[in-house]
This record gives structure tokens, sequence and C-alpha cells, in this order.
């Protein structure tokens, strides 16, 4: 087992998350598209543009080897993408939610066709910063972080115009799960003891229990164990809004159950899966 803890195999789940996300766009009433979402400055219109750019942007890279933007001077990740981003998604009013919904279904499968063909233990296209810096990700994990993308840009969308979301544990589940293997690097700055543990457990029919062990120097996913030295407990939306800070560190700590080393459980409440 690496750091990353045990492999999550994702793959079945992009056509059924596709297909709930087509079937929600497809009965939306045109004044729909254009209102607001939790991300700053993007009506409905502009997330799901963001969703297109990323199948287009994943079939480019990783299918057919194109290199695409690059970065501008000595500009970060995070500026790097929220740059191309946002020009993507306002290049992208000029075209018709009809389109889009064309689009999405026209490049899903063939999305779904270009993960079916990875080793998943393999190396990952595309490092999952979030998870480790220092070491890289595997397929797997890549592969989950784009399942996540598409779930929560979902939510995102269901949120603003008041439709009931896409809960269904076989969706979400999967999504904590990968969000939870940012433990390990949340807890970097934290120095402990060899063989301290530390416990995150999400209720909710979606959650689960995941804990991440001291070991070697650095932190690594583990198997929970008996007596961690400081336990997190949160419901499930909590959770997944923290790790795409749809709200904030502290009002999850509002939200939490927090036990055991107070630092170590703060830090925590930190985790994000998303590059910010």
């Amino acid at each position: 087992m690496t750091i990353f803890g045990p492999v999550i195999d994702v793959r079945p789940l992009f056509p059924r998350e596709r297909r709930a996300l087509l079937d929600l766009l497809g009965g939306l009433a045109p004044e729909d598209w254009s209102r607001p979402t939790v991300c700053p400055g993007w009506d409905v219109h502009d997330v799901v543009a963001h969703v297109l750019n990323d199948y287009m942007r994943r079939l480019s890279g990783s299918r057919d080897g194109y290199g695409g933007a690059v970065f501008a001077g000595d500009e970060t990740l995070p500026a790097y993408l929220a740059r191309v981003n946002g020009q993507f998604a306002e290049a992208l009013r000029q075209i018709s939610p009809h389109v889009m919904i064309d689009l999405l279904g026209h490049l899903g499968g063939q999305l779904d066709d270009l993960w079916a063909a990875r080793d998943l233990g393999g190396p990952a296209d595309l490092d999952v910063s979030w998870a480790a810096t220092d070491v890289g990700s595997p397929a797997w994990l890549d592969i989950g972080r784009e399942y996540t993308e598409f779930w929560v840009h979902q939510q995102q969308v269901r949120d603003a115009v008041s439709a009931p979301g896409a809960g269904d544990p076989a969706l979400m589940g999967p999504v904590l799960d990968v969000f939870a293997r940012a433990l390990p690097y949340t807890l970097r700055s934290e120095e402990r003891p060899e063989g301290t543990t530390v416990t995150l457990e999400v209720t909710g029919p979606a959650g689960g229990r995941w804990s991440a062990t001291r070991r070697e120097g650095r932190w690594r996913m583990s198997p929970a164990g008996p007596e961690p030295a400081a336990r997190v407990l949160m419901g499930q939306d909590t959770f997944w809004r923290l790790a795409t800070r749809g709200v904030t560190p502290e009002q999850a700590r509002e939200r939490a159950d927090m036990t055991g080393d107070p630092a170590l459980a703060a830090a925590v409440t930190t985790l994000l899966a998303i590059v910010a």
C-alpha cells in the first residue's frame, strides 16, 4: 500500500454521473442557466462550460498528447488554472446550452474509453498536487480526482437551481473516499512520534472512516487504529464542501466533533482537495 492508501476504481461511475448531469441540464429552464453558483463570478452556464473544458482538456492531453496552454512567466499553478479556466468559460458564453449538452454527451463516452485503457497502478498523467507534491501519483488517484471534479460541479449546479443532489451513496461515497486521501498531505506540517494516528470519520449513507499514521518521517493513509491521537467526526455534506471550500475550516469546526490532540484535529479541518 502506498502513502495514498488502497486503490479506488471509479471508472464504472463516470457514465452514471454523466447521465445524472445530462438529465439535470436537459430539464433546466432558460433562466436557470444564468443563476449564480458558489464559484465566484460564475453562473450555471459557466460551470457547465468548465466541465466541458475538463472533458476536452483530458482528451486532448491524455489521449492525444497535445500540450495546449502554457504557463505565463512566473505564473503559479492556481493562477494558471484560474486564468485558462476563466478564459474558456468566457469564450463559451456565446455557445448555447443545447450545444454544450450535446458536446458533453458526445465526448463523455470517449473519456470513458480513455479511462478504461489505463493501468490503475501505473503513473498518473497528471499528479494530484493536493495529495502529495514530492511523490508521483498513481493513475487511479488521477482518475478519481477527475470523477470528484465532475461530481462536485454537478452538485454546484444543483445547489444553484435548487435541484435535489446526486447523493446516491454509490456515486457520492467514492468522492468522499478520494477526498480523504488528502489527509497525509493535510497533516504534513504536524510532526509527531512514529505510530501517531489521526482518524477522520464522515457520517451519513455515503460516509466512512479514514486514518493517517506517522510512519518513516511522513504521514500515510493507514487502517483505522483503536486509539487515535485525534479524531474528527463530521457529516458527509460538510466534508465534501470543506474539501472544495464550499465551507471554511472555521465553519467545518463548528459543525464537527473533535477530540484528542487539538492541533491535529484542527489540521484535519483544513483538508483541501482542489487546487486553490
